[in-house]
């Protein structure tokens, strides 16, 4: 089989590189075309998957509109030379229009109710989308829903490795610290949307240095009473940093159900996070909460901080999320390799995907 991918942020990668990998020692072959937005590159590059750029995206939506059409001639031009089986993406508009032109099928997943824009872009050119079955918009006869979330697919157990050394090398070995993350709000579906503001940044990171070590990833400019805490250090090994933190504070809702899988409590203030229905089910096992005023948050940090044994309430509930979820990866090489087919099974029988729960 020949499948074309196309990655538009640096959670694809993680999203597709073990399945990638699986389909290739299968015999498979693929296409994949990256967007230049932060790492992605960089992450395609250390996971040894091979790529074409399709170049770096814009930020306003007049260049979003003009990058829209610079794009699908990337892919389409790459799409002829590859003559692809199946197109795969998470909600790309691009690979989801020239699947069209080409007749071939496009299999989407998507977990961003409130990407208006970009549904309008890429579903009616869809065969069929995937989304966690908390996903709160409905696609119609070609919506097919799963248990879990996109983070399983690389964080599952039998796919994630955490990395004690790098700790060990950090000098974070069996200390206190925290992980903060702050975003550059510049996604089509961000536009209106807000998190910290600086004056809540700065009474979160005072509280958090009473009780240990303070450690921010931001996308922005950072003021220069932050930039002390900003992690210089390895951006693939970013999710060991995660695990064992003590607590997850931030305004990425990718990150933060990334901790909250990986055992560590999430708290994230992001105005648009009550859209989405991953974050409504993940909070139901503890480990993620988030708010649109940052006040609430820090009232719930406070809290949390007062408490001696959250970090292990966190694992465990962790270990209960991934044990109620299906193993992504695995369905998601069984549902490409069989698609059609396996269109069809879960549209009859959508307790079939229970097979892939481990």
């Amino acid at each position: 089989m020949r499948i074309f991918i196309d990655i538009g942020h640096p959670a694809h990668v993680h999203y597709f590189r073990n399945f990638i990998k699986m389909m290739e020692g299968k015999g498979h072959k693929f296409c994949i075309s990256a967007r230049d937005k932060e790492i992605t590159h960089s992450l395609l590059d250390y996971y040894q998957i091979q790529y074409t750029s399709k170049g770096r995206g814009q930020k306003s939506l007049f260049g979003k509109f003009f990058y829209l059409f610079k794009a699908n001639y990337v892919i389409f031009k790459l799409a002829r030379r590859f003559r692809p089986d199946i197109c795969l993406s998470f909600g790309s508009p691009y690979l989801a229009q020239i699947s069209k032109i080409i007749c071939k099928p496009h299999i989407a997943f998507d977990d961003t109710e409130h990407a208006k824009f970009e549904h309008l872009l890429y579903v009616p050119f869809s065969n069929c989308i995937l989304t966690p079955n908390s996903f709160k918009k409905d696609f119609g006869n070609k919506h097919i829903r799963f248990f879990g979330s996109m983070d399983i697919a690389y964080l599952h157990p039998k796919y994630y490795e955490s990395n004690i050394k790098y700790l060990e090398e950090l000098k974070l070995v069996d200390k206190i610290y925290f992980f903060l993350r702050f975003v550059e709000w510049d996604a089509t579906h961000d536009y209106g949307q807000t998190g910290f503001s600086i004056e809540g940044k700065t009474k979160i990171i005072k509280l958090l240095s009473k009780y240990g070590q303070v450690i921010i990833s931001s996308e922005g400019n950072l003021p220069n009473e932050f930039r002390k805490y900003l992690y210089r250090g390895d951006p693939f090994k970013i999710h060991t940093l995660i695990q064992y933190s003590s607590l997850f504070i931030g305004e990425s809702g990718s990150m933060a159900t990334e901790a909250a899988v990986l055992g560590t409590t999430a708290i994230m203030v992001n105005s648009s996070a009550k859209y989405f229905g991953v974050f409504e089910y993940i909070s139901k096992f503890g480990n993620l909460h988030y708010y649109d005023q940052e006040n609430e948050a820090i009232e719930k940090i406070e809290d949390l901080l007062s408490s001696n044994d959250f970090k292990k309430s966190s694992i465990r509930n962790a270990r209960e999320y991934m044990r109620q979820n299906i193993n992504l990866t695995d369905f998601m090489v069984w549902f490409i390799e069989n698609y059609p087919v396996s269109y069809e099974i879960l549209k009859k029988n959508p307790d079939y995907q229970y097979n892939f729960k481990q």
